[in-house]
This record gives C-alpha cells, sequence and structure tokens, in this order.
C-alpha cells in the first residue's frame, strides 16, 4: 500500500471513530433526556386568581422537590431561567406574582402519590385577561383592546400570544414528562357571558390537537371564583362556570366556597389559595382512584377541616345498573343531589331537602337509564356546587 493510500485509509478510520463516537454521544444525550412516564405535568392558565395574589409565607416555602415548575420567562430575582425546570417554591408563574392554586394543588400531590411519581407544573396567566386571550384563533383581536400598560408588559412577557407560548412550553416539557391534565382559573372579566363554557371547550380541544393529547385521558379542572356568600363581585359567574361539564365531558369544576378571600371581594388570600389548591388536587387524585378524606384536606397537616363540602366519586363506577353516592356536609343545610344526562337535563333529583351535618350515603338506581355518562350534582343554599361524571354501562 502506498503513502498516499495509507494516508486515505488511516482518514476513513478516523472519520469512522468519530461517527460512532458522536451516535453513541447522541444515544446517551436521547436517554438522559427521555420521557419520564412517572413525572405528571399539569398545565396551568387564566387570570390573576391563577396567576397567584396571595402573600407567599414562612410555611409556602418549604417544597419537596419532587414537586417542579417548569420556568416560563426568566426571572433573575428568582435566579431561574425559561423552560428549565425547578423546585416550586413560589412565585410559580411570572417573577412578581404571589400564592396561587398551583402551589398547593402541586403540593397535595405528590403528598398522596408514591415516592415515584414527580409532579410539574407550567402556569401561563394573565391577570385581567379574557378567556377568549386564550383562543389561538381570535387572540390577536382582544389584545388590540387592552392600552393599560402594566397588561401590555404582561403579554409583551409571552411574546404577545399566552396560548401559543404555553403550547411551545409544553412540547418542551413533554420531552421529560406526560401531560396528565389542565388547571384553568377564569371568568372574572367574563361574567354574565354565557358563552364562557363553550369557549372554554374551544380552548380545550385546541390544547388537545395541537399537543396530541387524548381528551379522554386529559381532565380539564375550573375554579369557581370568590362565592357569593363572601361578597365576591364576580360570583354570578359560578352558575356559568358549573355548565362546563355539560360542554366539556372531561372538565370538572372546583369549588371555592369556604376558601377565603381578600377585601377586594375578587382574589383569594393565601389561605383560601392553599384550600383552593388542595380542592384541585383532590378532584385530581379522585380521577386516579385515590380517594383523600374530603375535599377539605388541610395540606399542612393533612387534618381534615370541618368546614369544608365535599362530594365523593360513586362506587363502583362504572356501574350496572346500581351504585352508592356519598358525600358530607359541614353543618345543617338545604341539599339538593341530582342526577343530570350530559345536555343537562336533570333525569333524577335524589335529595331536595335539608340534611344534618355529617357523612351521607344514598343508593342510586339507574335501571330505567340508558347507558352513557350522567353527573352527578350536588347544590346548597350557601351557592356549593360541586360534580361528578358517573358512567352507566349496560
Amino acid at each position: 500500500m502506498n503513502k498516499k493510500s495509507s494516508l486515505i485509509t488511516m482518514k476513513n478510520q478516523k472519520m469512522s471513530v468519530s461517527i460512532f463516537i458522536g451516535i453513541g454521544l447522541f444515544i446517551l444525550a436521547m436517554n438522559g433526556s427521555a420521557q419520564d412516564a412517572n413525572f405528571y405535568i399539569y398545565l396551568c392558565f387564566g387570570q390573576s386568581n391563577m396567576e397567584g395574589q396571595g402573600a407567599i409565607e414562612t410555611q409556602d416555602r418549604t417544597v419537596d422537590s419532587r414537586f417542579q415548575v417548569m420556568q416560563a420567562v426568566n426571572c433573575s430575582n428568582l435566579g431561574r431561567v425559561k423552560g428549565s425546570w425547578y423546585t416550586a417554591t413560589p412565585p410559580l408563574c411570572r417573577c412578581w406574582n404571589g400564592l396561587s392554586p398551583a402551589d398547593y394543588f402541586g403540593r397535595t400531590l405528590v403528598e398522596n402519590l408514591p415516592d415515584s411519581i414527580r409532579i410539574g407544573v407550567i402556569n401561563v396567566s394573565v391577570g385581567g385577561c379574557r378567556i377568549e386571550l386564550f383562543d389561538k384563533d381570535i387572540y390577536q383581536d382582544y389584545d388590540s383592546t387592552y392600552v393599560e400598560t402594566w397588561f401590555l408588559d404582561i403579554l409583551k412577557a409571552y411574546n404577545g400570544n399566552p396560548y401559543g407560548y404555553l403550547v411551545d412550553l409544553a412540547k418542551l416539557a413533554q420531552q421529560d414528562g406526560v401531560i396528565k391534565g389542565l388547571l384553568l382559573h377564569q371568568g372574572e372579566s367574563n361574567t354574565g357571558d354565557n358563552e364562557w363554557p363553550a369557549k372554554v371547550t374551544t380552548i380545550y380541544y385546541n390544547f388537545m390537537d395541537d399537543l396530541d393529547l387524548d381528551p379522554d385521558e386529559v381532565p380539564l379542572l375550573a375554579g369557581e371564583v370568590v362565592p357569593a356568600d363572601q361578597g365576591g363581585c364576580c360570583s354570578s359567574m359560578n352558575s356559568i362556570i358549573a355548565k362546563l361539564p355539560q360542554f366539556l365531558p372531561n372538565a370538572y369544576v372546583i369549588s371555592s366556597s369556604g376558601c377565603t378571600d381578600k377585601d377586594d371581594n375578587t382574589h383569594f388570600n393565601s389561605a383560601g389559595y392553599r384550600e383552593l389548591g388542595t380542592r384541585y388536587a383532590v378532584q385530581m387524585l379522585s380521577l386516579m382512584g385515590i380517594e383523600t378524606t374530603n375535599m377539605g384536606i388541610n395540606p399542612m397537616n393533612n387534618e381534615w377541616l370541618p368546614e369544608s363540602y365535599a362530594l365523593f366519586q360513586n362506587f363502583p363506577n362504572p356501574f350496572n345498573p346500581k351504585t352508592s353516592i356519598k358525600y358530607y356536609l359541614p353543618e345543617k343545610c338545604k341539599v339538593t343531589l341530582d342526577v343530570l344526562d350530559m345536555t343537562g337535563f336533570t333525569v333524577r333529583t335524589l335529595i331536595n331537602s335539608i340534611e344534618n351535618t355529617g357523612e351521607h350515603t344514598i343508593a342510586f338506581d339507574a335501571s330505567n337509564l340508558s347507558s352513557g355518562i350522567y353527573l352527578c350534582r350536588l347544590s346548597t343554599l350557601s351557592g356549593y356546587i360541586q360534580s361528578k361524571k358517573m358512567l352507566l354501562l349496560k
């Protein structure tokens, strides 16, 4: 072999080695960033109550490292950069927000799930916004209606498109874990808008399409605004929010009854956010088949809070044709327990009377009903409304 041939052979050998090393490094990188099926990710969006307006207190600063947040914007004051995961010490939305429902949602999940499970949240919310701001087809029409500097600054942080911004972060997050649900708190700016449930439904299915998610596997949890018995200035919106499950089969409404609020009668205070976030988590746990004591778990010590109402998932579910429905009342009150079909028509009223404090169980026989999804709805005169889906299979 001549000298020239030897040099070519050596060069080819070096190239082969380089390619081999490159492939090896690529495989290692892929393994290092492989999707973790035990990393449950939840997308949070809405307006100011989801941003978080509660004071961050000492008890809120100790967080289990299994609960993480993907930073949505660069925050030098927090030492965080966009797109990276951090232990979910508040604030979880932007650099200067406060405590939000997402905080105690994540904490309660990790307290009740196996140690092998991690929880992640991504929070992209805009104080004062209408729900239309998250509709990818019409958001620009609503961008142009706002002129306040503070609002425009928030939009600028999200490149003028909060929905698209959240989708991009979610796609990045899908490299690390699995999106398991959506958390929404919005409605104050849409008070009186009877089209709100339909608008939320459109946005939900946009998320499903753009993130290649299965609507049957990814629930949406929507929280009520400050209720009427606490002087909530937008409390009439709760009756509209309550209709969301009639439009969206995998939607669940989270009661705000008893969640304490600020003097502005619009935002919850820190204790209110802790309780509301816990209720989001209890609902999500219920959908996983994990029942906690009731809707009023104290996330700090796991003690039961007797001021909380609770409607539990029926058992068995699915059922044919009989099932049991359990609920808890913290006080003697007038209670209505209805079964509705998915059009919102009441097919059976199980309870419509004054009931005593405590836990109650009632049997439901659906022998005369057709197979399908039904809603069990508990409501009280104090404004508490909670629904659970029931699946009748004959």
